[in-house]
């Protein structure tokens, strides 16, 4: 039976530091933003995510796009 790929929500993943650990290397922490639309501009994403963290003390060190994907079998 064929399988269909149904593409759902997607999740922005910001890393960013968040002082030193104890062994003195930066401690990198996250926040995700959820139910991102999966056809939204990965360019005006990646602005946006930018333009958040410009407002922080915090630097933003890396910015990820986690899609999902419903696999799902094709009635016939």
């Amino acid at each position: 039976m064929p399988i269909i790929d149904k593409q759902l929500t997607s999740t922005l993943v910001l890393k960013y530091e968040d002082g030193l650990t104890p062994a003195g290397s930066p401690q990198i922490k996250q926040k995700s933003l959820n139910y991102v639309k999966p056809d939204a501009d990965h360019e005006l994403l990646h602005e946006a995510a930018a333009t958040l963290f410009s407002l922080s003390e915090n630097p933003l060190t890396a910015v990820i796009l986690r899609d999902s994907t419903e696999l799902v079998e094709e009635a016939e």
